[in-house]
């Protein structure tokens, strides 16, 4: 390669800095993705009260994304790592963008539950974009720092969605907020649009062969490739068992519990939230660095699951903490369950390289699969044992309300133990390169 070739290919090539600029806008896409899935947390009382909801249907309609999200994922992957993730991410987002606009204006629960059905659809695609483009510009020994970033982004997200969303929705109320929100979308397009593309140029002629080589080996074989290997759905269930207090305590029940259970005022409470989302934006990229570091995916896995089983315990049985030590406990719950994201490169290891996305899909699935269950499950745990006592057109829940609902995380933390026990060992290196090896 001449001088001028090899200037060239350090500019835009593999781990260059056009790598991070191109992954950094992609992963903008999960970031607000991430703010649609967790921004019931700020809003669900305005929701509860503006559409005359019980808590177990407030449960169903945040899920609503979640529903929209399974049906996609699987198709997503297929998509994407066939057809440019560029055009198909610019098309996501911008479905998803627009259903958050019609959600902030619409009367209809109906509707409603349309658009956040539709809003996951659009989701579906976000993280896999993110991994797809960050496995065409990155090595193998970046690949966990990479995901940790991209999923720092994402928490960047769940993070707005806590105090400072809660702050707009009372400044401006529920309804503006969201329109906001899909101005922060249409945003996001533009800059997907103008920056983001589907690999180096110097990686172009390998990006073709991939795609033809798939054609040739088809959908449905490559479908069963990915399913077949038990490898994808124990990462999935690892990754979906550490990180329900986000879908538990980040997307929907956190605030109201905080502010039940430990008798701290909602501003309080939104910020102690908001420490889950802090904790996993410095977490994501610290297990990142250390798996790469260590050469190792399966031990950060096992520290992490420990950890956040002695972090949960004080958080569910004891009661009335100050607000100091529920910031740190939560900062550490999120810091922690972030280990989370050394299953993306572990799976992309343990798969070939042309069904990267298709392999990662398995763990979103089953993610959003646990969504769909998990949210209206403890909407409907926590109504169970409610005495349907109201104050102002609010359900008043009581400590006794939310005792079997909380329950189901430090059980998931025992279970996520046992599972990455059975996920092989890469050392941080690919088991093979293509489909043909």
């Amino acid at each position: 390669m001449s001088a001028s070739g090899r200037a060239s290919y350090k500019k835009n090539g593999l781990n260059s800095p056009r790598a991070w600029l191109v992954c950094l806008v992609i992963s903008l896409f999960f970031f607000y993705e991430f703010l649609q899935l967790n921004i019931f947390n700020s809003i669900a009382q305005d929701i509860q009260s503006t559409f005359g909801l019980s808590s177990t249907k407030v449960g169903y309609l945040a899920s609503m994304y979640f529903y929209g999200n399974f049906l996609m994922v699987i198709p997503a992957g297929m998509l994407l790592d066939r057809y440019s993730t560029r055009t198909i991410a610019l098309t996501a987002m911008l479905l998803s963008t627009l259903a958050t606009i019609v959600f902030s204006v619409t009367h209809s629960f109906e509707l409603a539950a349309i658009c956040r059905f539709l809003s996951g659809t659009g989701a579906g695609f976000c993280f896999l974009s993110c991994i797809r483009l960050a496995s065409r510009w990155f090595t193998a020994n970046r690949l966990a720092f990479v995901t940790g970033v991209i999923v720092t982004m994402a928490m960047l997200g769940g993070l707005v969605a806590q105090t400072p969303m809660t702050i707009l929705a009372e400044m401006i109320g529920w309804r503006h907020a969201m329109l906001s929100n899909g101005i922060l979308g249409l945003i996001i397009v533009a800059l997907i649009f103008l920056i983001v593309r589907d690999c180096p140029a110097v990686e172009d002629g390998h990006i073709q062969q991939e795609h033809q080589q798939l054609q040739r080996y088809g959908v449905l074989h490559s479908l069963a490739h990915v399913v077949k290997n038990k490898n994808n759905w124990l990462g999935g269930f690892y990754t979906m068992l550490m990180n329900l207090p986000i879908f538990i305590l980040g997307a929907l029940w956190g605030m109201i519990y905080l502010e039940r259970v430990h008798g701290i005022t909602h501003a309080q409470a939104s910020y102690v939230a908001s420490m889950l989302f802090v904790g996993v934006i410095f977490g994501s990229p610290a297990f990142g660095w250390f798996s790469d570091k260590i050469q190792s995916r399966r031990m950060p896995m096992f520290i992490g699951a420990i950890a956040s089983l002695v972090v949960i315990l004080p958080v569910l049985y004891v009661p009335h903490l100050s607000v100091t030590i529920l910031l740190i406990l939560f900062f550490l719950l999120g810091f922690l369950t972030s280990s989370q994201v050394i299953s993306y490169p572990a799976i992309a290891e343990l798969n070939p390289i042309e069904l990267t996305a298709s392999a990662i899909s398995i763990i979103s699935i089953v993610i959003m699969a646990s969504g769909i269950i998990v949210q209206p499950l403890t909407g409907w745990l926590i109504g169970l044992h409610w005495d349907h006592a109201m104050v102002n057109g609010q359900p008043v829940y009581l400590t006794s309300d939310f005792m079997w609902a909380m329950l189901i995380m430090p059980v998931c933390f025992v279970l996520s133990f046992f599972t990455a026990l059975g996920i092989k060992e890469t050392g941080c290196r690919s088991e093979y390169q293509h489909l043909s090896d």
